[in-house]
């Protein structure tokens, strides 16, 4: 094997681009390995440990751009290189047409009536950016991250006072005026408001809602560190004011990961009295509201389903009876895949590309699975010693840094979890997958010829070994995406593939397949 690597002075492309150069990169044959990244410290690290790393990169700067391959041949790892930089030019000169403009100023003499900049360039610039952008009375969503928490807070404060939006750092959803911003779905409009800090939980929400048959007026995310004590909910509640005053919002849905107990109380505070009903999803903590005015929800399907109702004048308790129903459903569904496993086949294994998601399977497993794992722990579950192994009930996150740093977004490239879901199928202890898929604007556009095979591969290397496995997934989207969600799941189906409609309900059925394979 050989590497080449070459440098980009000041060469800067938004971090879409460069996870989908990443991945073209990735596909290529005889490629073992690749980074389009940015010189920053912790990346030359992991290029250093992949290989990747000479002179020009250790003399490369955090605003210059590294392309590096590791190939079978010096010969085809330079002619790779060459055609990574063809495909940033390209990307580059596609996309929107006419000018383009080089800074804020002059997309503004070009787009004088624009109120909302997205922001993603790197870190340490992204804070100044986004003040010249509020300062010009603009909303912001800072797709940004790397950014410092006293930046972050002063932003906030600084857009909250001149009633701005800042949206991050690190948001990757929202649907604004109807507009899919980032990693979102086309969903239909309607009188729901979701204010989320979480981008995956914001998607599963909108979509869940949108295929109910009702629709979104703002779905508003605030980035994940807005809700913890330090920043204390600063844009979370700015925009909940938000909604609660917007004319074409009805009902309100909030989604977070557990809040700080002190900015879960200012919410609370600030919805009570509130005309519009109030759904609240706080993953594994449910708020407990004494005046009555939020109604708690355990899951994403549980809080989008109750703001469906609440939207159509319907009895909340449709809900619970609806949910109820359906896990009766998936309890006979689940004795039955239980039911063809062989002896030994005992434990879930969970690879997920959504961050919400895996937080979201831990609480539905917490009391029910024993021995549970994950990259990313949530409540009782324990910190995974090695995220390349699983052991025992396992549940991993795509998402986090050990597997995205120098690489694209799992949403994007499947190569990493269909490696992973490769060797699950080979352990003989695995009694269930259970996988997530999601569509939309940012996603993998076309993910059946990447993902069929390899669940097909999957099953096939288990029946080998005299063992039946049964894979479970949720796809988020709706047919309005790029994607088609409906296409996508009736190739699942052909494939002998077991479709849920949310995560709630593909987890439970996960769960129970393992309960019961346990007993």
């Amino acid at each position: 094997m050989a590497a080449h690597c070459e440098v980009r002075k000041g060469e800067y492309h938004d971090s879409v681009t460069l996870m989908r150069v990443a991945k073209f990169l990735s596909q290529q044959d005889g490629v073992t390995d690749s980074a389009v990244v940015m010189a920053t410290e912790e990346n030359k690290l992991i290029l250093k440990v992949a290989g990747l790393f000479g002179p020009e990169v250790a003399k490369a700067t955090e605003v210059d751009l590294v392309i590096g391959v590791q190939a079978a041949s010096g010969e085809l790892a330079a002619k790779l290189v060459q055609a990574a930089v063809q495909e940033l030019k390209k990307k580059s000169r596609t996309g929107a047409g006419g000018p383009r403009p080089r800074s804020l100023d002059s997309a503004l003499e070009l787009q004088p009536a624009a109120n909302l900049a997205l922001i993603s360039i790197a870190g340490r610039y992204a804070a100044a950016e986004a003040r010249k952008a509020l300062e010009r009375g603009l909303h912001v969503m800072l797709f940004s991250d790397n950014i410092p928490l006293e930046a972050e807070v002063a932003l906030k404060k600084f857009g909250a006072s001149r009633g701005l939006l800042v949206m991050g750092p690190d948001a990757g959803t929202a649907i604004i005026g109807g507009v899919p911003l980032a990693f979102a779905n086309h969903v239909s409009a309607g009188k729901i408001g979701i204010v989320a800090a979480s981008g995956t939980g914001l998607q599963e929400a909108s979509c869940l809602i949108s295929n109910l048959g009702q629709g979104i007026s703002q779905a508003i995310g605030t980035g994940g560190r807005d809700v913890k004590k330090e920043v204390g909910g600063i844009m979370f509640l700015h925009a909940i004011d938000s909604l609660l005053r917007d004319p074409g919002t009805e009902v309100l849905l909030l989604i977070s990961k557990p809040p700080h107990p002190e900015v879960l109380e200012k919410i609370l505070d600030k919805v009570r009295g509130a005309k519009k009903p109030v759904i609240a999803t706080f993953l594994g903590s449910p708020a407990a509201d004494p005046a009555g005015n939020v109604i708690a929800t355990a899951t994403l399907e549980d809080g989008a389903l109750k703001a469906v109702c609440a939207v159509s004048g319907r009895d909340l308790r449709e809900a619970d009876e609806e949910l109820a129903k359906a896990a009766i459903a998936r309890e006979g569904r689940a004795r039955a895949e239980a039911g063809r496993l062989s002896e030994g086949q005992k434990y879930l294994r969970g690879l997920y590309t959504g961050g919400t998601f895996v937080a979201e399977t831990q609480v539905l497993a917490a009391t029910r699975l024993r021995d549970l794992h994950s990259n990313a722990p949530f409540g009782s579950s324990k910190a995974a010693s090695d995220p390349l192994r699983s052991r025992a009930h396992t549940v991993i996150d795509f998402g986090e840094d050990e597997f995205t740093l120098g690489r694209p977004h799992p949403m994007i490239d499947f190569s990493l979890r269909n490696k992973r879901i490769l060797e699950e199928a080979r352990d003989p202890e695995t009694a269930v997958l259970l996988l997530d898929l999601v569509l939309g604007w940012g996603a993998n556009r076309d993910p059946l010829p990447e993902l069929l095979p390899v669940l097909n591969q999957a099953r096939a290397t288990a029946r080998a070994a005299g063992r039946y496995l049964p894979i479970v997934i949720s796809v988020t989207g709706t047919d309005s995406d790029p994607q088609c969600r409906s296409k996508i799941v009736k190739a699942l189906n052909e494939a002998q593939v077991i479709v849920e409609n949310s995560n709630a309900a593909a987890a439970d059925l996960a769960i129970k397949i393992a309960e019961f394979a346990g007993r």
